[in-house]
């Protein structure tokens, strides 16, 4: 199965365990409209349960798992299997993320895996250093976030997103980076990809939101304008 290519800039939506059933449906169905009104590509994370019928009803979304393993099919209670999340439908996976860390065998293990079935795998990084020493495995995203600002509402400032992205770049070429701790306003999404980021998104920043699909239109609105101002692509 071949890789969703993605076009820059793109955003993420990772409701992680906030939301779940009706709630995060009604979330995919609003992102999922915008995303066809902006023509953009979006990541829409969920928990398994719910990727079914999210991948059903959200087409313009590109559903995304929360975690995967390098598990291979037949024995393996309990754990996520790359196999099984391809044929339901989901087309990226998060790796690493600070709440559910990876061991440096079994994150190698799992992008070569992810690789096999054609899985976009997304890489969490908490450190300039972190973030280029995983871009030698090359993942075709990197999520360059200092732990210390998730869910914080603060984020990281112009020095730390050039130099971890250009740190990522430098090694990975083709890995897109993805600039997300404490993303909660369109202005924050602008400056992301004024300073150089391929993609942004968020999670309390949106979850956590006094009018959440308000957020995501302030968001969008403000994505659009930084793809016209700053992306070659656009």
């Amino acid at each position: 199965m071949e890789k969703t290519q993605l076009r820059t800039p793109f955003f993420v939506v990772n409701p992680k365990s906030y939301l779940y059933g009706e709630e995060i449906y009604a979330l995919a169905k609003k992102t999922d409209e915008l995303a066809a009104k902006y023509d953009f590509d979006v990541l829409f994370t969920a928990q398994l349960i719910d990727l079914p019928h999210i991948i059903e009803t959200c087409p313009h979304l590109i559903p995304c798992a929360q975690h995967m393993e390098s598990l291979k099919p037949g024995r393996g209670m309990g754990h996520v299997l790359p196999e099984a999340l391809a044929a339901a439908g989901v087309k990226a996976t998060f790796l690493n993320h600070a709440e559910n860390p990876c061991t440096v065998h079994e994150l190698a293990s799992t992008i070569a895996r992810a690789n096999e079935v054609g899985i976009l795998t997304v890489v969490c990084a908490d450190s300039v250093e972190e973030g280029e020493w995983i871009a030698g495995l090359h993942p075709d995203v990197m999520v360059c976030e200092l732990t210390s600002l998730i869910g914080t509402g603060q984020v990281a400032g112009e020095d730390y997103m050039r130099a971890s992205t250009e740190a990522v770049k430098a090694v990975s070429p083709q890995t897109k980076v993805l600039q997300a701790a404490g993303i909660s306003t369109g202005q924050n999404v602008y400056d992301a990809i004024k300073y150089g980021a391929d993609a942004t998104g968020g999670t309390s920043g949106i979850v956590a939101a006094e009018d959440p699909f308000a957020t995501l239109d302030e968001m969008f609105e403000a994505l659009d304008r930084a793809r016209t101002d700053f992306c070659k692509e656009a």
